[in-house]
């Protein structure tokens, strides 16, 4: 068994090898790391892809909205990020408040960031007297943009790595020991990015989605929780975090999403109605 071990361990690629590095850019007096682009250009595409969106026959919001919309998605997503992460996984960080202002140190909270936007395009919606629920089925469709860049930043940071393995594609990760591990960051990306990116896309382009409210947001909460719930099983838990049940607390966290996703999408059709498209189209029944 330690013979094998030290075998894929001797044959295992190191992150260290590929080249890779958390600054993307490097002036000496400043720093900008990739996890940092990640966030601007995430939030930069979903603003682009939501104008898209909204073009669309019976959108909750016109453009004007989108544009004021995305400081306050902005907002909830650093906010809400960065306090999720603090709650959930490091409450010790508030004996030091001040440390919790230090984002350049990475730490944000998947789930904290999506009740950040929540609570964001509440209090929007609030204000313009909008669809709160209707203006969610859009941003969902957007939000996985950034989560894909978040992930691949991550790995490029050389963090969030997974379990120990013996799967040809593991890699020794630094800070993880002379271990061989998942890149669960890379299938996080995959799953929470790419895939569920595109099941909401297609909801959204080629059928009635749309016009049913909730019907996107709960598959976006269902299909995020379940696959946050098969990468948590390959990804390193953190170390004195523990959840309900034998489950880490991302699992945890992901079974309401998955319950709430469930009601959202069984509730909706009872939810359709007539729909007068704020954005100047005919409206649509």
């Amino acid at each position: 068994m330690i013979l094998a071990s030290l075998v894929d361990v001797t044959s295992a690629v190191r992150w260290e090898s590929l080249g890779l590095d958390p600054v993307a850019i490097d002036l000496g007096f400043f720093k900008i790391r990739w996890y940092s682009l990640a966030y601007i250009t995430g939030i930069l595409l979903g603003w682009w892809y939501l104008s898209k969106l909204c073009a669309r026959p019976g959108s909750p919001m016109a453009q004007r909205h989108v544009d004021d919309f995305v400081f306050y998605a902005t907002l909830g997503i650093i906010l809400g990020g960065r306090l999720g992460y603090v709650l959930f996984y490091r409450p010790e960080m508030l004996a030091q408040p001040l440390s919790v202002l230090k984002l350049w140190e990475g730490g944000m909270s998947f789930h904290g960031g999506v009740i950040g936007v929540v609570l964001g395009t509440l209090w929007f919606a609030r204000q313009e007297k909008l669809s709160w629920l209707r203006i969610m089925d859009y941003v969902v469709v957007v939000y996985p943009i950034g989560h894909f860049l978040g992930r691949l930043a991550n790995f490029v940071n050389g963090e969030l790595w997974g379990r120990e393995t013996t799967v040809p594609w593991g890699m020794i990760f630094p800070g993880g020991g002379e271990v061989v591990r998942h890149p669960s960051q890379l299938y996080q990306a995959g799953l929470e990015g790419l895939l569920l990116g595109l099941i909401l896309s297609l909801l959204f382009w080629k059928s009635d989605a749309r016009y049913k409210p909730g019907y996107l947001a709960g598959h976006f909460v269902l299909w995020m929780g379940v696959f946050r719930v098969i990468s948590e099983m390959v990804r390193e838990p953190d170390v004195g975090v523990y959840g309900l049940f034998g489950m880490t607390m991302g699992q945890t966290l992901c079974v309401p999403m998955i319950v709430l996703g469930l009601y959202l999408i069984f509730s909706a059709k009872g939810r359709r109605e007539r729909m007068e498209s704020i954005a100047g189209h005919n409206s649509v029944a």
